[in-house]
C-alpha cells in the first residue's frame, strides 16, 4: 500500500543504476501534469530515509512541476530483499540488461553475498548471473556513467562496440576515448557503427578527427566508401564481419563438437543432417577461401 512521502525523505543512492532516458521522460511530464503520479515510487524503508529503486524519471518530474509529496510504496523490508524483489520483477518493469547487471554487481560486489545465492534468490542459472556479473565487469567508470545518464546509446554499445571489443582485441581504454568522443552528440545508431569502424579499423589520422569532435568529415569519408589502402568499403567491411564471424564460429564448433555431453539421440539425427550439408560444401568453400587469402596477401 503506497504513502505520500515528502521529496526531502527519498535517499537517492540508487539513482545511477537507472537508465536516463530524456525522450521518454518529456512525455511522462507531459502526461504528470494533467493527471499526476498514476504509479507510487517504490523502494525500501532505512532508518527514516525512503531508498528509491523504482521510479527516478517520475521524482525528476515531480521535481519540475515542484511536488512535495509523491506516493511511495515498500518492495521490501530491507536493501537486499528490495534488489531482489525489484530483479525479479525486471520484465514487467522493463528494467533493462545493464540495470540488471548494475543491481547484481551491487549484490555480489557491495552486500557480498555468492554468485550461487543471488542464482538461488532469483530462481536463475548461475550462468545467467555470471554473464551480467561479466557484462559489467567490461564496462570502464567513464563509459558505465555515460550509457546510464543516456548520452550514449546503449545499443550502440551493446551491438556494436562489445563485438569490436570480443572480435578485435579492443582495449578498455579505446572504448572509452571513443565513446567520450561521441556522447551527447545525438548521433544515430547508424552514424555510430559507421565511425566504430573507421576508428578501430581506420588510419591514426581518422582516430584523430573523431578524438578532436570533428565527426562530419569522418562521417562523409564513412558515407563515400573510401576506397585508399587505409580505408574499407561497405561491402568490403561487411565481408570482414562476416568472415570474423565464422572464425568465431568454426572456434566454437571445433570445441564443443569433441564434448562428451553430446549423448542426446535428436541431437545427433538434426546434427547429421547439417554437418553433412556443411561437409557437401567443404570442398568449394576452401577453394574459395584460398583464393581470397591468395589474393588479399598480393594487395
Amino acid at each position: 500500500m503506497a504513502v505520500e512521502i515528502e521529496l526531502s525523505q527519498l535517499d537517492l543512492r540508487y539513482e545511477g543504476f537507472r537508465m536516463k532516458n530524456p525522450g521518454l521522460e518529456e512525455r511522462l511530464l507531459s502526461s504528470m501534469a494533467q493527471r499526476g503520479i498514476e504509479e507510487p515510487l517504490e523502494g525500501v524503508e532505512v532508518g527514516s530515509m525512503s531508498v528509491l529503486l523504482n521510479g527516478f524519471k517520475r521524482l525528476r518530474c515531480a521535481r519540475k512541476l515542484r511536488m512535495q509529496r509523491v506516493p511511495f510504496a515498500l518492495l521490501a523490508g530491507d536493501e537486499v530483499a528490495g534488489i531482489m524483489s525489484l530483479l525479479r520483477l525486471s520484465n514487467n518493469r522493463a528494467l533493462s540488461l545493464l540495470e540488471q547487471a548494475r543491481f547484481i554487481d551491487e549484490l555480489k560486489n557491495v552486500q557480498k553475498m555468492s554468485v550461487a545465492e543471488i542464482a538461488t534468490e532469483l530462481s536463475r542459472s548461475k550462468a545467467w548471473v555470471s554473464m551480467r556479473l561479466g557484462l559489467m565487469a567490461e564496462l570502464s567508470e567513464p563509459v558505465c556513467q555515460k550509457l546510464f545518464s543516456g548520452a550514449f546509446p546503449v545499443y550502440s554499445y551493446m551491438y556494436t562496440l562489445r563485438q569490436f571489443m570480443r572480435l578485435n582485441g579492443v582495449t578498455k581504454l579505446q572504448i572509452e576515448e571513443f565513446v567520450g568522443a561521441l556522447s551527447g552528440k545525438n548521433l544515430s545508431v547508424r552514424e555510430i557503427e559507421q565511425l566504430a569502424h573507421g576508428y578501430f579499423r581506420g588510419p591514426e589520422s581518422f582516430r584523430q578527427e573523431i578524438r578532436n569532435g570533428n565527426l562530419a568529415l569522418p562521417l562523409e569519408r564513412m558515407r563515400q566508401t573510401p576506397q585508399s589502402p587505409e580505408g574499407c568499403s561497405e561491402f568490403e567491411r561487411v565481408l570482414l564481419k562476416d568472415l570474423e564471424i565464422l572464425q568465431k564460429y568454426m572456434q566454437r564448433t571445433m570445441g564443443k563438437g569433441q564434448d562428451p555431453r553430446l549423448t542426446n539421440r535428436a541431437f545427433h539425427a538434426q546434427c547429421h543432417l547439417l554437418t553433412g550439408g556443411i561437409l557437401s560444401r567443404a570442398n568449394a568453400f576452401l577453394q574459395s577461401l584460398r583464393q581470397l587469402h591468395d589474393r588479399s596477401g598480393q594487395a
